[in-house]
């Protein structure tokens, strides 16, 4: 019987997963890819997502260790500035966000203060790092192939993947923006894989595949093995890096792309504010 509680949150316009994972002994928990909402017409936020992630966590009376980010999203902004302020905890990414901090600065133009040395951070994660929640602790795997800094976190007998992997029905991530690549998603996909059948696969997204009246973010190691449309047991690595790159090359951009990069790869803080007091995000023509 593993000592943990998990605690999903479901943002259905942003279709991501929010989990809190606490340790039943010490109260102590984990936020994992937290969710700022975000208006594109009026480039105004929004705290409800994340509110209802704060009262589950004031309701049960539970301490804030880390507040933990799977990698630099592109669909969703970053609520971790806001949970830190009101809940306390560490913000964490992996350490490869500094070559994404490198590639989007220079995209986007950002200011020449801006150091892409991940600092913004106050824990950079690499293979094999282990935190502690509590009482409980927190294995850190490194599965690059979507972004180079995609983590897995690995709780007991629960992984919790980002977009490495989604449901069985859905399959894995795309491998199209700047450092993805899909023979190191496929490598990275077979490492979690090798974990014991019965591990508990939790995704960062669900999208409802077709045919299925309901969204779902578990799984098993077992069931994505045998069932997983892209990468299951039967698929070569060669098959799906053909068919990913295929795919990926037809795919449209995420909508929040422009704001979510520009404020993830800050730690979800906004851009300096102007001589006016307001903060700006740029839009780079021709190159995205």
């Amino acid at each position: 019987m593993n000592s943990i509680d998990i605690k999903a949150f479901f943002d259905s316009t942003t279709y991501t997963v929010t989990y809190v994972v606490s340790d039943r002994t010490s109260g102590h928990c984990a936020i994992i890819d937290s969710v700022l909402d975000f208006d594109v017409a009026s480039g105004s936020t929004a705290t409800q997502s994340a509110d209802e992630v704060i009262h589950y966590v004031e309701d049960n009376q539970l301490a804030v260790d880390w507040i933990l980010e799977s990698h630099a999203h592109a669909d969703h902004l970053s609520a971790a500035p806001y949970l830190k302020k009101r809940l306390g905890g560490q913000t964490a990414i992996g350490a490869r966000i500094t070559q994404v901090q490198s590639t989007f600065a220079e995209v986007f133009g950002f200011e020449s203060e801006f150091v892409a040395d991940g600092n913004q951070f106050d824990r950079l994660l690499s293979e094999g790092d282990k935190l502690t929640i509590g009482s409980t602790e927190l294995l850190v795997m490194h599965t690059p192939g979507h972004t180079p800094a995609c983590l897995s976190f690995l709780i007991e007998d629960c992984i919790f993947v980002g977009d490495t992997l989604f449901m069985p029905d859905f399959g894995t991530a795309r491998t199209d923006f700047p450092g993805g690549n899909a023979e190191t998603l496929y490598n990275s996909i077979q490492r979690i894989l090798c974990l014991p059948p019965k591990t508990r696969v939790f995704t960062g997204h669900d999208y409802m595949a077709e045919g299925r009246k309901f969204y779902a973010w578990e799984s098993t190691i077992e069931e994505q093995k045998q069932s997983n449309i892209h990468i299951n047991h039967r698929i070569s690595k060669k098959q799906f890096v053909e068919y990913r790159t295929t795919r990926d090359a037809d795919l449209s951009l995420p909508k929040l792309i422009i704001p979510a990069v520009q404020i993830n790869i800050r730690a979800g803080e906004m851009p300096p504010k102007e001589l006016n007091g307001i903060s700006y995000l740029k839009l780079p023509l021709n190159t995205l």
